[in-house]
């Protein structure tokens, strides 16, 4: 089966038919480094993460980009409160980004380019907008695009130049012919640091937000890409932008098929720094371990909203212990890639082939933790392992996780409880010894009554 992507251009499914042949080239828009990352922030990086992990299993080569703003009016106005340089801020945000991206388990993009690292590719592209009469420098020095000369505008939002119209009841920025217009290099400013200046045709200045992804994906990757990804706040402007500039200048498509993951919310409200009820990653990973964060990611679909709270990842990290019991109970054998033939694999491929959907591939998993528990088999725990490695998941030694948590849940216990019951029916009574000594190691005392066992915790 071919993987089918939801395009946010269309608004459905398409196949994933790469430009060139086994090949696929995918750019992503990434963070602006004035601050410490999110769980939206991370909500976005591990949804093309599995993206990229999942077409790389399906045997295409994979070039990967992210791209890093570190030039930005947020930036600026951070460093200056600071009393740093932008390089300083951006550089030890930049780090902390790493940080905590390498702790959820999110493989390194193939580049990583710096917004002020391809300045040159934005002067030009904006000196070909110029050129073709899409855009124009207004009296106040700034350069902007005419939206009203780019007639597809809109159609990625579904946001008709009618329906944006009501900006016209504001005044229009000094120096723009069209309230509708925006910015693509930002006259320098005399209270601004002199560290944010570039020389360009049109005076000293930077360059606009949206610019700076035309231009790094356009060099990287060429002026057609087949995936273009970002959150869902992303479609209208920066994607609507990024559409006219580059379609502007080039004359050909941007991307062929558009991706947007879906917010992260708290008790079902928008998480965001504005409103005050966000969580950085590193708060959330100083509560709960990284892979229990990734899995209550994961276990979402990318395109759905996700509801934070603590509830909810206890439940995903009890959840987690249960696959690596199953990993913990019986070893996988050698590792081998997943044979796609098998039944609990091909489902898993298959859900995964369907807008990466992973609620149906990790439903997968739990059914094949259940026949590894049944069957004692090394091969199928070694698929588990396998197609937890599509997703991210289930790479570390079972053993060291499972002592690494924190009380068990009802649920696990009691689960742990019926495989001593099975291995004791087996007589595997070595096994049977062991859960009851793993069970102790985490305070839980084992009682054995002619009506059953039963457990308490050790006093």
């Amino acid at each position: 089966m071919t993987v089918q992507i939801y395009n946010s251009l269309t608004r459905g499914l398409v196949p994933l038919v790469p430009l060139e042949p086994g090949h696929v080239r995918m750019y992503v828009c990434g963070m602006t480094v004035y601050d410490l990352c999110h769980l939206g922030h991370a909500r976005s990086m591990v949804a093309f993460d599995v993206v990229q992990r999942w077409l790389r299993a399906s045997g295409l080569r994979v070039s990967y980009v992210r791209n890093i703003t570190d030039i930005d009016d947020k930036i600026i106005r951070r460093a200056v409160e600071n009393g740093e340089t932008i390089r300083a801020l951006t550089d030890r945000m930049i780090d902390a980004l790493h940080q905590d991206a390498d702790a959820l388990g999110i493989e390194r993009p193939g580049a990583e380019p710096r917004a002020t690292e391809y300045v040159a590719q934005m002067l030009s592209l904006i000196g070909q907008l110029v050129a073709r009469g899409l855009a124009y420098q207004g009296s106040d020095g700034d350069v902007n695009f005419a939206v009203r000369k780019f007639p597809s505008y809109g159609r990625l939002s579904g946001k008709s130049l009618d329906d944006l119209r009501a900006g016209e009841r504001v005044a229009v920025a000094e120096g723009k012919d069209d309230p509708l217009d925006f910015v693509l290099w930002k006259a320098a400013k005399a209270d601004e640091p002199q560290d944010v200046r570039w020389r360009s045709a049109w005076g000293e200045g930077r360059p606009g937000w949206h610019i700076e992804c035309s231009a790094m994906c356009g060099e990287l990757l060429g002026a057609t890409v087949d995936i273009h990804g970002g959150g869902a706040d992303l479609p209208f402007p920066h994607h609507e932008n990024e559409i006219a500039q580059s379609e502007g200048a080039t004359g050909q498509p941007l991307a062929n098929i558009w991706m947007h993951n879906g917010f992260v919310t708290r008790d079902h409200e928008k998480m965001s720094k504005s409103l005050g009820n966000f969580f950085t990653i590193r708060d959330i990973l100083a509560r709960f371990d990284a892979e229990t964060t990734r899995f209550f990611i994961v276990r979402a679909h990318y395109r759905s909203a996700l509801n934070y709270s603590d509830a909810h990842l206890e439940d995903a990290r009890q959840a987690l212990r249960r696959l690596y019991t199953a990993l913990d109970a019986v070893p996988p054998g050698e590792p081998a890639p997943p044979d796609w033939t098998q039944p609990l694999a091909a489902r898993f491929k298959a859900a995964m082939d369907n807008d990466f959907g992973t609620p149906e591939a990790v439903a997968v998993l739990f059914e094949l933790a259940a026949e590894v528990n049944r069957s004692r088999s090394p091969a199928l725990s070694g698929l588990l392992r396998a197609l937890g490695g599509c997703l991210g998941l289930l790479q570390q030694d079972a053993r060291q996780f499972l002592q690494a948590g924190a009380v068990l849940d009802d649920a696990t216990i009691a689960d742990w409880i019926a495989q001593r019951a099975q291995a004791k029916q087996d007589r595997d009574f070595a096994r049977a010894d062991r859960i009851r000594a793993d069970l102790l190691e985490r305070g839980i005392v084992l009682k054995d009554t002619p009506a059953g066992t039963h457990w308490e915790a050790a006093a």
